[in-house]
């Protein structure tokens, strides 16, 4: 009888000891499954996702949030400033020339050919710095104070067509960030207004009404900043092209004299 139960109860211990071994390498196969899955997982782009949505969700998300009557005109105006300035670039882009080039060709015309040669060569180029030539050689024949007359007038008209559209991109500029703080201020007065109507303040209710008036806000400062980028650079270029007017006009003028001596 004794040693049936000594019998037992070493079979008992053996087989305990024999799980233990077993349990262990159950959970290393786990942990090691778990760690396979983690490596697996794809990452979160930062740069295109914002806490696992997608960045233009997130700015959908956004829009919404910030309410669509005021994020509308905000949006808007960065749209069409962003559409005049564009143009604005184009446009001093391509009307931009070697103006050296263009000089040489010019007078080396008015030499072989005359001044209708001249008037052709500078008919045939695009751009501010032609078309005051063109001015200063069609009235050539009524005398060089009328050339210059003529090339100051012309001058100042080019000035204006380069500066075209430049105050609606001041407008924009103004009116994005004051759309913004409209909405922001009725944002606010919304939010009171559900304060007085719950009649007691609540945290959540106030910081979800602030967040939601705050967003105009920062839209209407995002549409302003990129506005005020892209109207500095196009100032930029109207002044090194007014720079070059000046300049060619005063050649013109050197160049007509010099061949009215002749």
């Amino acid at each position: 009888m004794i040693l049936s139960v000594v019998g037992v109860m070493s079979l008992a211990t053996a087989n305990v000891f024999a799980q233990e071994p077993e349990a262990a390498a159950t959970e290393e196969v786990v942990a090691a499954e778990e760690a396979v899955a983690e490596e697996a997982a794809p990452a979160i782009d930062e740069e295109t996702e914002v806490a696992g949505v997608p960045f233009h969700q997130a700015l959908k998300q956004k829009f919404i949030e910030g309410g669509v009557f005021w994020m509308t005109p905000v949006l808007l105006c960065l749209i069409i400033g962003l559409a005049v300035a564009i143009e604005r670039i184009l446009y001093l882009s391509f009307s931009k020339i070697n103006t050296k080039k263009f000089i040489a060709e010019f007078e080396a015309a008015l030499n072989e050919g005359g001044i209708e040669a001249a008037k052709e060569v500078a008919r045939n180029t695009k751009g501010p710095v032609a078309s005051i030539f063109y001015q200063g050689a069609l009235r050539y024949n009524e005398g060089l104070d009328v050339v210059e007359k003529a090339v100051a007038s012309y001058g100042s008209v080019q000035n204006g067509l380069m500066e075209s559209g430049l105050s609606w991109i001041n407008l924009f500029i103004a009116l994005s960030p004051s759309l913004g703080f409209m909405g922001t201020v009725v944002g606010m007065i919304e939010a009171f207004d559900q304060i007085q109507a719950a009649g007691e303040v609540s945290a959540t209710l106030v910081a979800g009404g602030i967040k939601v008036a705050l967003l105009t806000t920062l839209a209407g400062l995002i549409s302003a900043v990129i506005l005020q980028l892209f109207y500095n650079y196009i100032l930029n270029l109207i002044d090194g092209s007014v720079v070059e007017l000046e300049d060619s006009s005063i050649t013109l003028v050197d160049i007509l004299t010099a061949y009215s001596k002749k």
